[in-house]
């Protein structure tokens, strides 16, 4: 498997920023860690092993990145407008500096020229912040696979509510966003999967209320409740790796 490390300033967010790239040829994946994670937990966690098959046959590429969850949803003490707009930040530092980046890359190993889809995939807050460029940016991402994740801004901003938290907060603006809104054709025209257990450590609640806008706007996510013996772990990430990544690339 190839793989490059990338370290580069970002003018977004004042810092270097890390990434590493596994894979020759492909469509782009965007890989967000964990909470507070970083970017080497894509090996570190061996989830380069669930996506082996895929990234040895050229058919994906893997861009793993840093969080900044220390300085936005995990730092519960600070002052929430800051964070929020801290972490606005870094969704800046992905649309305008990331993705360039990546679709310069894949399209020079692939031959391509255009504008190719990003698929976004993360776990646990990994699976918010995947889901939340999915929804925000559609012209972007094409793809998502979320799993295990809690999809309502309360869980790092308890009951403060702005326009900033409200726009990174899934379960809110989307359930306020008019069926008849662009978006909602671009979901359907994509492939978003979003995957839950109801085992150990699991927190399902945002995901069905995602199932139900989902039901109610016709969105065209595949929302799937895995069983009780499922908990929210690397795991069971593997086997919903192996599950559902063939029905992104088909």
């Amino acid at each position: 498997m190839e793989t490059q490390y990338f370290k580069q300033y970002s003018p977004a967010l004042g810092r270097d920023m890390e990434v590493k790239v596994y894979g020759h040829a492909g469509r782009p994946v965007l890989f967000i860690p964990c909470q507070d994670g970083r970017f080497f937990d894509f090996e570190n966690f061996h989830m380069t092993d669930a996506w082996a098959p895929f990234i040895d046959a050229g058919r994906v590429m893997v861009f793993s990145i840093d969080t900044i969850d220390k300085e936005t949803w995990s730092n519960r003490d600070g002052d929430p407008y800051g964070r929020i707009r801290r972490y606005e930040q870094w969704i800046h530092f992905i649309t305008d500096e990331l993705v360039p980046f990546m679709r310069d890359m894949v399209n020079q190993r692939n031959g391509w020229t255009g504008y190719p889809g990003i698929i976004a995939f993360g776990c646990s807050l990994g699976a918010l912040h995947a889901a939340n460029l999915f929804f925000r940016f559609p012209a972007l991402f094409d793809g998502l696979l979320a799993l295990s994740g809690i999809y309502t801004a309360s869980y790092g901003f308890g009951d403060y509510m702005d326009e900033v938290v409200y726009r990174n907060s899934p379960v809110d603006y989307l359930a306020g966003m008019s069926p008849d809104h662009p978006f909602i054709e671009e979901y359907r025209r994509h492939r978003g999967i979003l995957c839950v257990g109801q085992g150990p450590w699991e927190l399902p609640d945002s995901t069905r209320r995602i199932a139900e806008i989902n039901a109610e706007k016709n969105m065209g996510l595949w929302v799937d409740f895995w069983g009780y013996d499922c908990a929210h772990d690397w795991d069971w990430w593997y086997k919903q790796v192996a599950y559902f990544v063939p029905h992104l690339l088909d």
